[in-house]
């Protein structure tokens, strides 16, 4: 069966082909996708092929017989440029649909899945590859003990070589002021899809994937007014979901006490990273949560735990995309090496 066209038409070349790069590495299209910054290349292009669905900058339509375009294509995308939508919009909604052109890829593309994953073609189940991912637990009782900067450090590392995916569960991770970023969407919507339609997981994901230093995450929940409603069991099912897909190697989990099923996640990873402290109430700590695994005969928690013991570090990364750089650095690929590779 000949595979549907999706095509992308504007005339500033630069914007054209970072949206369209971008399209390309974040989604996985059930279509072709053609790039066109002349607007007779795609005229003639229209007159040989059946163009499904057109994504056109508001001005290269203006320039171009709309009629005909809308009669051409199943359906079709404005890139707006200004204020106000076309006025041929405003006679046929379902038929004409703007995007704001001045915004972020993430954004067009997010607009884009609300008008399109529900067509057929978007909603082909997703085979479920029988897949090697490995599951990475970092979790500690202790706070402030360098966990999420251990885990960065490990899930960017892992990253140079093998495609590796990183959840953060803390309550208050600070993402987006560390990176001076604002996030659309975070876990929170990536748990609503996926309760919501399984089926559409495999679409919707990429457009939620940042990236650092190489390494994927999808951002942490920025606002939950309940950390419990959502289960470790269902966090787990949307792990074994995504590896599924055999996209990634390692799946990282930056573990925290709020989250339900804590026990649940850490029991289903392969390995788990736990960081110690000397200090009395350090190591009262460890020992009550050894106890309490003991308690629940969760035994095999602890026969999968590396205690990580860190030396003083004179000095950390100052942005979260260097954790490959410096002390920590050398001491987590010395983990890497031994625990996970096994050299």
């Amino acid at each position: 069966m000949k595979q549907k066209i999706f095509a992308i038409c504007d005339t500033e070349e630069a914007y054209a082909i970072r949206l369209t790069e971008y399209m390309l590495e974040k989604i996985r299209l059930p279509y072709a996708l053609h790039l066109f910054t002349q607007l007779e290349e795609l005229q003639k292009f229209m007159q040989q092929e059946e163009v499904e669905i057109l994504l056109i900058a508001e001005n290269a339509l203006k320039q171009l017989r709309e009629e005909y375009v809308r009669q051409q294509v199943a359906k079709l995308f404005v890139l707006q440029e200004g204020a106000e939508s076309p006025e041929d919009d405003k006679e046929d909604q379902n038929h004409l649909n703007c995007i704001n052109k001045f915004q972020s890829p993430e954004k067009i593309v997010a607009a884009l899945y609300e008008s399109i994953v529900d067509l057929s073609d978007w909603r082909q189940k997703m085979t479920v590859q029988d897949t090697e991912v490995k599951l990475i637990g970092i979790y500690s009782p202790i706070k402030r003990c360098l966990q999420t900067s251990f885990a960065l450090t490990m899930g960017q590392i892992l990253a140079k070589e093998h495609k590796t995916l990183y959840f953060n569960f803390e309550n208050y991770s600070g993402f987006g002021q560390m990176l001076k970023k604002e996030f659309s969407m975070d876990m929170t919507d990536l748990m609503y899809y996926f309760k919501c339609d399984k089926d559409k997981l495999f679409m919707r994901l990429p457009s939620m994937i940042q990236n650092i230093n190489g390494l994927d995450y999808v951002p942490p929940m920025q606002y939950r007014a309940e950390p419990k409603e959502i289960t470790g069991l269902q966090w787990l099912e949307l792990c074994r979901n995504i590896a599924g897909m055999g996209q990634y190697e390692y799946i990282i989990l930056d573990l925290d006490d709020s989250m339900e099923g804590l026990f649940d996640l850490l029991q289903n990873c392969t390995k788990i990273y736990t960081i110690t402290k000397d200090d009395n109430f350090a190591v009262a700590k460890i020992n009550q949560y050894e106890q309490i695994l003991k308690f629940h005969e969760l035994e095999e928690i602890a026969d999968k735990t590396v205690k990580c013991k860190f030396p003083i570090f004179k000095e950390l990364p100052a942005n979260m995309d260097l954790m490959t750089h410096g002390e920590m650095a050398g001491y987590v690929k010395a983990i890497v090496k031994e625990d996970l590779y096994g050299e």
